[in-house]
């Protein structure tokens, strides 16, 4: 093949190329000067102060308090979400009377916004009114209304359990199309050699639907680390910071306390351990499949 039809492909890829570039690049480029200069309320850059806003950064509780939280959040959602989405998936992947309704009642939250899932459960956990502790009340389960969202050790866990509900519709499409792609005459003939579901399931479908599991992982990851909708909705962060993660406490430093250097210096970090995880990640991947 000739140079020219070489580099054909790469020159149609340039523009689109050029302009994921542009718009990834600019955003970073600004959060790198923001990050290392004074930063009054407007977003104007004044003196440069280096690493200053990274060790005011350093040196606050509720920036390692909020991180540590980051870290348990994307940890419980990703992986209830893997583990609720593939049984879910394995079973509308059957051929059973009523699958078409049954699969568009698990995938019809996906069209409903993470700001309006975050708006009715705030209703339906509300500890005056809301729809749970009327229920609750009515079965005779409680003798009062519990306040479901008044402290963080019992709404953080609340809201790692509705941010696994709200992922989970993407993450059964994705598995939906892993167990579509599956080799029919493979299983047929485990079946007639005598493997049982269980040993069926776990020495050919998960290893067959990796790929697909290393997708839903990293897309999960990212959703979790970045979700902003849920958590702000349902508590702002609160009571006393106790539900914040990073996006959220990102959000309050920015336009809340106007500490806009320090709010760019936190957004790089988030870029940057979420560039480290999805390199790492991706090169863990690569290594396992080459085994």
């Amino acid at each position: 093949m000739s140079r020219p039809h070489l580099l054909l492909p790469f020159a149609m890829l340039l523009p689109s190329l050029a302009l994921v570039i542009w718009i990834m690049g600019y955003p970073v480029t600004d959060l790198m000067r923001m990050s290392v200069h004074a930063v009054n309320r407007f977003g104007q850059a004044g003196n440069f102060v280096g690493a200053l806003n990274f060790s005011k950064l350093f040196a606050d509780p509720l920036f390692w308090a909020s991180f540590r939280r980051t870290v348990i959040w994307t940890v419980c959602v990703t992986s209830g979400t893997i583990l609720i989405s593939i049984p879910v998936a394995l079973v509308l992947s059957q051929d059973f009377a009523g699958r078409s309704v049954a699969r568009l009642i698990v995938l019809l939250p996906w069209a409903v916004s993470a700001t309006m899932t975050g708006i009715v459960w705030r209703w339906t956990l509300n500890g005056q009114f809301g729809m749970l502790n009327a229920l609750l009340l009515q079965f005779g389960l409680t003798d009062q209304p519990i306040e479901f969202l008044a402290t963080g050790e019992v709404a953080f866990p609340v809201a790692i359990l509705i941010g696994i509900l709200a992922a989970v519709p993407l993450t059964v499409i994705i598995f939906l199309g892993a167990f579509s792609s599956l080799p029919g005459d493979v299983f047929d003939a485990a079946r007639i050699d005598g493997a049982g579901p269980l040993n069926t399931f776990r020495y050919m479908t998960l290893p067959l639907i990796r790929p697909f599991v290393n997708i839903a992982i990293v897309l999960n990851v990212i959703y979790a680390f970045n979700s902003f909708a849920i958590i702000w909705i349902l508590t702002q962060g609160g009571p006393a910071n106790s539900t914040d993660i990073l996006v959220t406490y990102l959000y309050k430093v920015a336009f809340q306390y106007g500490k806009m250097a320090e709010a760019s210096a936190m957004s790089l970090m988030m870029f940057a351990f979420l560039l480290v995880f999805c390199i790492l990640y991706a090169r863990f991947a690569m290594r396992e499949r080459a085994l």
